[in-house]
């Protein structure tokens, strides 16, 4: 598990002071990308590389509202993998309050050249990792 921590900016609130609840899947794409850096596992170089993981499916639960200038934390893991799709756990926090503010799961897949393809095959080396962070192996272990 990964936790990505963020402050909660004016422009992200409505005319009530409450967060958009757009925001939330913004923040937890930032900490999808913060987790797949902190792996090794750079979104620039994929999409370098001509991998691209679009999102094929979110679901997200709203707890309790955060508001301007709130310090969230967002605990991100990997739940499955399996080579064609991967799927994200988030939990959402408002450490001001230490209240859950929304849980969530993003489903990702993995395209090459406007095609479905499986990493194993594709890309061996961001398959190894994404296998050893499931293993509880951090790229730092080694």
């Amino acid at each position: 598990m990964f936790t990505y921590h963020r402050t909660v900016h004016y422009h992200e609130t409505d005319k009530m002071g409450i967060t958009h609840h757009s925001n939330y899947i913004k923040w937890m794409e930032e900490a999808r990308i913060f987790l797949l850096d902190s792996i090794g596992l750079s979104f620039r170089k994929m999409e370098d590389d001509g991998i691209m993981s679009p999102v094929v499916g979110i679901n997200i639960e709203y707890k309790h509202p955060t508001t301007y200038s709130d310090l969230i934390e967002i605990d991100i893991a990997i739940a499955k993998y399996t080579g064609v799709q991967i799927i994200f756990d988030y939990t959402i926090r408002d450490t001001t309050t230490n209240t859950i503010a929304a849980t969530a799961t993003s489903k990702h897949c993995f395209v090459k050249d406007g095609r479905i393809c499986v990493l194993t095959r594709s890309a061996s080396e961001y398959d190894s990792l994404i296998k050893k962070v499931l293993q509880g192996q951090l790229p730092s272990d080694e």
